[in-house]
């Protein structure tokens, strides 16, 4: 009986290369992953795992408010920041019910109400929120609050920095109506994707109040190490912030030009 025939050695790479693969060297994006045979390589796909596993980490880990604090008290000392809750009692209700993070809960509301007569109005409230990503705001709140109040303006009059937890953007809108600010800025972790968990957002609001909808707002958004520098995330909002004394609006009215130079005259 004949032997049965044993197949030739394969030749080439078992791993199939993009021809795309230097594009990758421009994008953190996923791209030119190649292939082994009609799937992925075992590395890509163990990193596509591996940032899957960082993108919930960073949804569903709870923020360190108290380290979080720590460190923002060393920037506004003797003060600390005032922590509140939205009407989310935890992080599933938070992802479950958007509506629950976009307002205080009553506890938080009267204390924040009680901060409220002890002061007056102000120029800006800065609000950090924990939003979909803890991982963003425990990396990268403390260094953009610091540029923030590093080139503050001198006419400028700040509240109190608001730590809150729960939260989405629109928080910021009842917290800024009841401290009577003429302008909020929300700090908050962005929703996380494959390729960037630590994106870092500010949305910015004239005449803060509850029922205001995105079209009333600027954002600024990525902003982590390999986007949007932290000093450069503080100066563009300043600008938004003039813009917005100026005009006496953001949203759709005002349009983000910090980067395209003087503004030549009509």
């Amino acid at each position: 009986m004949d032997e049965p025939a044993v197949p030739a050695p394969r030749s080439g790479p078992v791993v199939t290369p993009d021809p795309w693969q230097s594009l990758r060297s421009l994008t953190p994006a996923r791209l030119a992953l190649g292939r082994a045979g009609h799937a992925l390589p075992t590395r890509e796909r163990l990193a596509h795992d591996a940032a899957a596993t960082r993108a919930r980490t960073a949804v569903s880990r709870p923020l360190d408010v108290d380290s979080l604090c720590d460190e923002l008290a060393l920037l506004i000392a003797p003060q600390r920041p005032l922590v509140l809750a939205s009407a989310a009692a935890d992080r599933a209700s938070y992802l479950l019910r958007p509506d629950l993070g976009r307002r205080l809960a009553a506890e938080s509301r009267c204390r924040l109400e009680q901060c409220a007569r002890e002061q007056d109005g102000s120029d800006l409230v800065l609000v950090v929120a924990d939003g979909l990503s803890t991982t963003a705001v425990a990396r990268h709140a403390v260094p953009v609050v610091a540029a923030i109040l590093a080139m503050r303006p001198t006419d400028w009059q700040l509240g109190p920095i608001v730590v809150a937890t729960q939260a989405r953007v629109a928080v910021g809108d009842e917290i800024g109506a009841v401290l009577g600010a003429r302008h909020v800025a929300v700090l908050i972790g962005e929703r996380p994707g494959m390729s960037c968990q630590d994106s870092l957002g500010i949305y910015v609001t004239r005449d803060p109040s509850p029922g205001r909808t995105d079209a009333d707002r600027n954002c600024l958004s990525n902003i982590h190490p390999h986007g949007l520098a932290a000093s450069a995330a503080a100066a563009r909002l300043w600008w938004v912030l003039g813009e917005a004394r100026r005009i006496g609006a953001t949203g759709v009215t005002l349009k983000d030009r910090s980067t395209a130079g003087p503004r030549l005259p009509p």
